[in-house]
């Protein structure tokens, strides 16, 4: 049963429709701006962390309800589902994240986020929208609004969801897991855009087939005897292990990868021992494996394994433990699906703004819909402004990237960037029969 909020909000949509058709999305989206910029300010003031995404799912359902949207939330976690049917027609679904990064501002805005946490250790660490999910959900609200008072111009279902956890790529796997395919209808298209700070704000880029990778988090505890750092001929040394594991695991990608095919094992993390002159029990390492194939993926994780095991019996060591997690698949954007809205894009924006970038070595965890046997496509959105990035061109320097505390988006033309485009992807997927 809808709620007295949403009767009153399909109601205003009905009486706004004929009003909406007349103008373009790129005119609606500049007479409503305002009202976006300032969602914007309040989501990019308020992040919450991977599984914490509470007082956001809250916001976002209320924004899609308002829209007048059917809304469901608290699937997986603090997802949101969000369907708007309008006849008869295919069903497209559009994708936001909701959580943010563990890293403290430095952009100096007047709107930066002063959000701090305690870690389970005690200490704080400062939480921001460092990879730009609050322009994605703002993008997102916008695209909602306008799809909403725009009902005479496509037929079909729409579907929106708000995914918490792509940071820990966790939350598109607990809202499949939580029936969202079996729940609501499985969609025909998915699909979603992400920003890129080495992209000018106006324009997008897209790349047909593998666009992010595989990524795999790896632990690798080595095992040693502990002892006086004065006798280390009565001890089993792990940092001398540890130390002949990382150059080891790098000949894995330079001598056991075909060249042709893309691969990377980096030990992001090490730490061992107390103390100058105490040789310690053990030796932890953290990896982050990326590629794109599945049989490469494999290939790297046997390979991680066996290397870390003839490390150990070489120094007549006990066998060390390997722990594979946070995996996710790569993200294969759909060719025929690509080609169709690639077009829409130059439509949109004019094929000057629009430009095929290469693949990298990221994640996103989106790539599981697709793996579900939904046709995807994750395209990027241009953020930073081509004057900011000239620049820093001029002064030597690239722009900060994501995850970097000084990253932020030049949100105006952003957004309408953003929701120009993706409307215009909804109007070409699901057209008025």
């Amino acid at each position: 049963m809808k709620s007295v909020l949403q009767t009153f909000a399909v109601l205003i949509v009905a009486l706004h429709c004929s009003v909406c058709s007349a103008q373009t999305v790129e005119e609606w989206t500049e007479a409503n701006l305002d009202s976006l910029v300032k969602l914007y300010m309040h989501l990019h003031k308020h992040p919450e962390l991977s599984f914490q995404e509470e007082e956001t799912s809250k916001r976002i359902a209320a924004e899609w309800e308002k829209a007048g949207f059917e809304v469901t939330s608290n699937v997986g976690g603090f997802g949101v589902v969000a369907i708007l049917k309008n006849g008869d027609g295919p069903t497209l679904m559009l994708r936001t994240d909701l959580d943010a990064l563990p890293v403290k501002e430095e952009t100096g805005l007047e709107y930066a986020s002063k959000v701090t946490v305690t870690n389970e250790d005690g200490s704080k660490t400062g939480v921001m929208h460092a990879c730009g999910h609050d322009i994605h959900m703002t993008n997102l609200v916008g695209v909602a609004r306008y799809l909403a008072s725009c009902q005479d111009r496509w037929q079909g279902t729409l579907m929106l969801i708000g995914q918490p956890a792509e940071e820990r790529v966790a939350g598109a796997k607990a809202m499949l897991e939580d029936g969202l395919f079996t729940r609501f209808p499985k969609p025909d298209f998915g699909v979603a855009l992400h920003v890129g700070s080495d992209i000018a704000a106006g324009k997008v880029g897209y790349r047909a087939g593998y666009a992010l990778a595989n990524v795999d988090s790896v632990d690798i505890t080595v095992k040693g005897r502990g002892g006086h750092g004065s006798a280390p001929h009565t001890t089993v040394d792990p940092i001398i292990q540890a130390a002949e594991l990382v150059v080891a695991l790098q000949s894995i990608v330079s001598r056991e990868v075909k060249p042709i095919e893309p691969a990377v094992i980096t030990v992001g993390s090490i730490h061992s021992g107390t103390k100058h002159n105490i040789i310690s029990d053990e030796c932890k390492l953290q990896l982050t494996v990326r590629s794109y194939s599945s049989e490469v993926r494999q290939q790297l994780l046997e390979a991680i394994e066996r290397k870390a095991k003839a490390v150990a019996i070489g120094h007549r060591a006990p066998p060390p433990v390997v722990k594979f997690s946070e995996g996710t698949p790569s993200l294969y954007n759909d060719d025929d699906l690509t080609a169709k809205l690639s077009s829409v894009f130059v439509r949109t924006l004019g094929v000057d703004k629009v430009e095929q970038v290469d693949p990298v070595m990221g994640a996103e965890d989106f790539s599981l819909y697709g793996k579900a046997g939904v046709p995807i496509l994750m395209y990027r959105l241009g953020s930073v402004s081509q004057r900011r990035l000239d620049q820093l061109s001029m002064a030597g320097r690239t722009p900060p990237s994501l995850h970097s505390a000084a990253y932020y988006p030049d949100f105006e033309l952003t957004l309408q960037t953003g929701i120009a485009t993706m409307s215009n992807v909804a109007l070409e997927l699901l057209p008025r029969q």
